[in-house]
């Protein structure tokens, strides 16, 4: 027991002359946070904040560049603002080729007469309308090619009923004929319809459509056809209208309908709308650009009845009978163009073509990947710079906290404050020698490339020099031996 005793007592008188040691006495009031004030920990703490926002940003800037998910709500909303149409660059359209077709014939086009041949154009509606409730018809340019008019059709499914709009691309003069129609784009369409039919939807499988029938010999008049009818029961009716580009006004010619319907009453006393009957608009009148000539039948049975020629002027104010001879051809101008396929291209065209396209696409993806390299490049120097200008910052802000930290151990109030200014002086005074030293650094390394270029430009120029003496002295019958100068 006294053994353990004297034990105890010895270990306990070594830890005290231990702790009377200075050093241990030093440790006992050490700061618990460690050797940094808390301004230094602060410091350091927006200092390490705003490194990681610098590599935030350098990481937004690399994945921005493309349209990601990686961006905010405003972003979004300024990348999805509104463009006008009109700026839009359409491309000549071309039929991709599927990754597994090693050769796809690509067709050639001709431009042709639209309505040809005259009272020919009809507009045809594929089972495409039921499933993409809107399809484009086909259209026809003006005899300058400054514009093209086609028709819009929509599909109502709720009542199974069909309307249509008459809309106008402006063509693009910069390009040759065939391009302008190739190019033609809805994005470029006027912003209203010049003609629209009802689109009430009251009945059920009742259809509307609109279908360009021709252009005037200048250009300033449209002729276009309304079909009335019912997908169960056929066509009731078709009425015709004249677009006047110059008043900008639409004139309804349903004169000549009524017209017809009165002579056949009048005159022969047959009731037309008790019968099934129609008008065929055929185009302007070739003799009188101003009339448009349409004919007419009556379908009473499993032939169709001649009802006669009929001519009206573009305002529907005055109708003509021409004729009520069958055989008779009336003379109609044809005035507008269309695109018509004009078989494909030989198979030796098309694999040149593609083997040039090959390697197009490998120089712009080499383009590509250098442009991005470069991007690339130039994000990481901005970043480098930046975090750079941080950290030298951040010294600095460091450096100035442990000096006032050493001044406030030994001084404080008006002394302090004085010896901290002194102090700051005196560091941006070798801030202030130490740029100068880099700037002057900077300075030697910029005139010693100069240097180096201005003797490579030196030494061009005594080449050229002696190269032009040389040739002078040839052709003055003297030959001399030019000794270039060596590095």
């Amino acid at each position: 027991m006294k053994k353990i005793l004297i034990t105890l007592l010895i270990l306990l008188f070594g830890v005290c002359a231990f702790a009377a040691t200075p050093k241990t006495k030093v440790s006992k009031f050490r700061n618990p946070f460690g050797k940094k004030d808390y301004r230094s920990k602060e410091i350091q703490y927006v200092y390490k904040v705003q490194k990681e926002d610098l590599q935030y940003k350098r990481d937004k800037r690399v994945l921005g560049r493309e349209i990601s998910p990686y961006m905010t709500e405003e972003e979004y909303q300024k990348r999805s603002e509104y463009k006008e149409p009109s700026t839009f660059e359409v491309q000549t359209p071309k039929i991709e080729r599927p990754s597994d077709f090693k050769y796809v014939p690509q067709p050639l086009f001709k431009v042709v007469k639209y309505n040809d041949p005259p009272g020919g154009v009809e507009l045809k509606l594929g089972r495409k309308l039921y499933f993409a409730r809107q399809v484009n018809g086909l259209g026809v340019t003006s005899p300058d090619y400054t514009k093209m008019v086609y028709p819009a059709i929509y599909y109502y499914n709720d009542s199974g009923s069909v309307g249509a709009d008459l809309f106008v691309i402006p063509l693009d003069q910069n390009e040759n004929n065939m391009n302008k129609i190739l190019k033609a784009n809805v994005s470029h369409r006027w912003e209203n319809p010049i003609l629209s039919t009802d689109k009430a939807i009251d009945n059920y499988a009742a259809f509307r459509t609109l279908t360009p029938v021709d252009f005037s010999a200048d250009g300033t008049k449209l002729l276009a056809k309304e079909k009335i009818g019912s997908g169960e029961d056929g066509i009731w009716e078709t009425r015709i209208y004249i677009y006047d580009f110059t008043s900008k006004k639409s004139y309804d010619l349903s004169a000549v309908r009524d017209a017809i319907k009165y002579y056949w009453k009048e005159y022969a006393n047959l009731n037309l709308i008790e019968k099934r009957w129609d008008i065929r608009p055929l185009g302007f009148d070739a003799g009188y650009p101003d009339r448009v000539v349409v004919q007419a039948y009556a379908y009473t049975g499993e032939k169709p009845v001649f009802l006669g020629t009929w001519s009206v002027d573009c305002y529907g104010e005055q109708t003509k009978l021409i004729t009520f001879n069958k055989d008779f051809v009336p003379k109609i101008s044809m005035n507008g163009f269309k695109l018509q396929k004009d078989g494909a291209q030989e198979y030796q065209v098309v694999i040149k073509e593609e083997k040039f396209l090959e390697k197009q696409d490998k120089v712009i993806e080499k383009q590509k990947k250098a442009a991005n390299r470069a991007e690339l490049k130039k994000i990481n120097e901005d970043y480098k710079y930046e975090l750079k200008d941080l950290t030298a910052d951040y010294k600095d802000k460091y450096r100035d906290n442990k000096a006032l930290q050493k001044f406030a151990g030994s001084t404080e109030g008006t002394e302090l404050e004085e010896m901290y200014h002194n102090y700051q002086v005196e560091q941006t005074q070798k801030d202030i020698k130490k740029l100068e030293k880099k700037i002057e650094k900077t300075q030697k390394s910029i005139d010693k490339r100069e240097q180096k270029i201005q003797k490579y430009e030196d030494k061009t120029q005594g080449i050229i020099d002696l190269m032009l003496e040389d040739e002078k002295n040839s052709d003055d019958g003297i030959e001399s031996q030019i000794e270039f100068p060596q590095d």
